[in-house]
């Protein structure tokens, strides 16, 4: 029989602790080995009951959630789900979470707590199961600059190439993605990206990455022109499109269905880069829970594309890149730190061609 999941609740309200303990003793995989009302309760649960997977909550007395998670992912490295109220502490708690280690973030319902958690429950289970498997910190992380870098201007291969590069990431992502844009040049290949965020919250992110790197990242808008020393991240709750007028690319945003239960989707990013870009284009899907970006990965490839899924050693979730190889959509399958590098030199290959 399989080993049941073992999780740890820490929160300070007990409402939620005991909702909680009912969602997980109501599944046959996981049981509740203990809850915690503050981190220094729970810091001697962890060392004692070594849990496989701890939801914690961020505000709360003593010390927030996310200052505890830090030094739990530094003695103690432990998979962490952040299950919290960020309408109210709002998007740079959700980065600084994701920063801190933490691999899921869910947000708790502000009114009706009970009846909120209740319709959530197979989503929790669900989120719960896939972090069970995450790896931890499989990646060196990438510390933010002190100070905004100085942004240059893109330089020769701005001129020679239209080369674009789609890129679909999920959980883990927001990391992966830093460590894959360290690798690249002020003049970066026009760059599109689709992570799985919500509505609120890529506004931040993208101005985060904008801080670290020499060239601009921005949520994209409607109508924005792909060019190179540019990376447009797909807004929440947005599908992201490219669409093309004349010589130049143009991102088109849209409400149109989920798909794999996410929007954006980086299928339907993908697709349109096949259909619009073909042999010009270079695809890559990172770690993430699911299958999005497979099948687009897959047309991309099929339109003559050079494609790059994420080794599973490095993955946090080897979900959508497993995906991705399964249906023969990778030209190549390397770890996160080799992917730019790789990128780069295909780039300057297709430019002599």
């Amino acid at each position: 029989m399989a080993q049941k999941i073992r999780v740890l609740i820490v929160d300070d309200s007990a409402v939620i602790r005991k909702l909680l303990e009912k969602i997980f003793s109501s599944s046959p995989d996981m049981e509740v080995v203990g809850t915690a009302s503050d981190p220094y309760i729970a810091r001697d649960k962890l060392v004692a009951l070594k849990p496989d997977v701890m939801t914690l909550d961020v505000e709360m007395p003593r010390m927030d959630g996310i200052s505890f998670l830090e030094k739990v992912m530094q003695h103690f490295p432990t998979r962490t789900i952040i299950f919290s109220s960020l309408a109210k502490t709002g998007s740079e708690t959700y980065l600084r979470a994701l920063e801190a280690g933490a691999i899921e973030i869910m947000e708790k319902p502000s009114i009706d707590v009970s009846q909120g958690l209740e319709s959530l429950s197979q989503t929790i289970l669900e989120k719960v199961r896939v972090v069970a498997k995450a790896r931890i910190n499989p990646i060196k992380k990438v510390v933010s600059p002190s100070g905004p870098v100085a942004k240059s201007t893109p330089t020769s291969l701005a001129r020679t190439t239209h080369q674009l590069i789609a890129v679909a990431s999920s959980t883990g992502g927001t990391e992966a993605l830093k460590v894959f844009l360290s690798g690249m040049p002020a003049d970066i290949p026009g760059t599109l990206v689709v992570q799985h965020m919500p509505p609120g919250f890529t506004k931040s992110f993208a101005d985060n990455l904008n801080n670290m790197f020499p060239f601009e990242v921005k949520e994209a808008v409607d109508g924005d022109q792909v060019v190179p020393g540019r990376v447009l991240i797909a807004p929440g709750n947005y599908h992201m499109e490219i669409t093309r007028s004349g010589a130049f690319y143009y991102v088109k945003l849209h409400q149109g269905p989920a798909l794999h239960s996410v929007r954006p989707a980086a299928d339907y990013l993908m697709k349109s880069v096949a259909k619009f870009v073909g042999k010009n284009a270079l695809g890559v899907v990172l770690t993430g829970m699911g299958k999005d970006g497979a099948e687009g990965l897959l047309e991309m490839k099929n339109a003559g594309a050079y494609t790059v899924a994420q080794n599973e050693e490095t993955c946090v979730v080897y979900g959508m890149p497993a995906a991705a190889v399964a249906l023969g959509a990778a030209d190549k399958v390397l770890p996160l730190d080799k992917i730019a590098g790789d990128l780069l030199h295909q780039v300057q290959v297709r430019n002599a061609a």
